[in-house]
């Protein structure tokens, strides 16, 4: 468990420590940005397999356990995750290298929150959390929903100081709230601008997951009965 929550840190340092602080900035002035974005991946991708593996190996205790309609509910949930994260694959100014979508103002997933790659992930680790119930897994999916939700006001800081003019143009009609923009009055929701691809997509990816869940996973994603 102690390499377990140690490879954990490591996990939300990397995501928090690095790039949502100045840190950044001081290494991209020394190593340019490209540089910066490959070495950043290779440590995320190595932060990412020890974390696994940690996991893997850790030695964990039952929290609580979760009641078969629970776990319904919570199957349930992954369907709009999987919508947010097709959905955010395009056209995403917040995601890694969307920067070019910045100054074309919030359309489609953007008009409900301008983090859908994020709250999908999120959402995803909650899932994992509550579904699960133990203490190991509070540690591995926990990581991720704490570098998920520390990573939305840190993306918004970053394009702000990037890009004020854009940001300022973008930030008023969006919301880090998943439909808080729409409720205050400052945006409205388009579905069409949605399409039909990425909600078909998510669809399928659903059902496929509900049933390879015990062949891939060990374990099924509810219990039947």
């Amino acid at each position: 468990m102690l390499l377990l929550l140690l490879a954990a840190l490591l996990w939300v340092g990397v995501h928090v420590g690095i790039a949502g602080t100045a840190l950044r900035g001081r290494i991209v002035a020394r190593t340019g940005e490209t540089a910066f974005r490959i070495g950043y991946s290779l440590l995320s991708f190595a932060a990412i397999g020890l974390l696994v593996q940690a996991w893997k190996g850790a030695e964990t205790t039952p929290l609580w356990f979760a009641p078969g309609w629970l776990r319904w509910i919570l199957a349930l949930v992954m369907l709009p995750a999987f919508l947010l994260f097709v959905a955010s694959l395009r056209g995403n100014p917040t995601a890694l290298g969307g920067e070019s979508a910045l100054g074309a103002g919030p359309a489609g997933i953007q008009r409900i929150t301008r983090h859908p790659m994020l709250w999908s992930f999120a959402l995803w680790a909650a899932v994992h959390v509550v579904g699960n119930g133990d203490s190991a897994s509070l540690v591995f999916f926990g990581a991720f929903l704490v570098t998920a939700l520390a990573g939305m006001p840190s993306i918004d800081a970053k394009l702000a100081s990037r890009a004020p003019d854009l940001w300022a143009r973008l930030a008023p009609t969006t919301s880090i709230l998943p439909f808080g923009a729409i409720l205050a009055g400052r945006n409205r929701l388009v579905v069409g601008e949605i399409g039909w691809a990425a909600p078909l997509v998510a669809l399928v990816a659903w059902v496929a997951l509900l049933h390879l869940h015990p062949a891939v996973f060990g374990v099924p994603a509810v219990i039947p009965g």
